[in-house]
């Protein structure tokens, strides 16, 4: 019997986002936490990137691995329009 991948259940549930804005949560150290809203550009077989909202002149790209949202170190809500909201997440199951 196959047993369930995480990461490629997370990065199936991603590339059905990819193109949409998301709010970023990510935990930046020193109980400090960043939320940046940006759009998800791409999915790679570790890692994800996101595409930063304009600061000043340029755009700041982010990536992060799957095992991040897994272990909630980093949260990823997408923001379908102004009253959905999906947070994507990994649930057992």
């Amino acid at each position: 019997m196959a047993t369930k991948n995480p990461l490629n259940e997370i990065k199936r549930n991603l590339d059905g986002y990819i193109g949409e804005k998301i709010l970023l949560r990510a935990n930046g150290g020193r109980r400090k936490t960043i939320e940046r809203m940006g759009v998800l550009e791409e999915t790679y077989p570790s890692v994800f990137v996101v595409k930063l909202e304009n600061t000043g002149n340029s755009f700041k790209r982010v990536s992060y691995s799957y095992a991040d949202i897994l272990t909630e170190t980093v949260e990823l809500t997408v923001c379908k329009d102004d009253q959905e909201h999906i947070r994507v997440m990994y649930v057992e199951g």
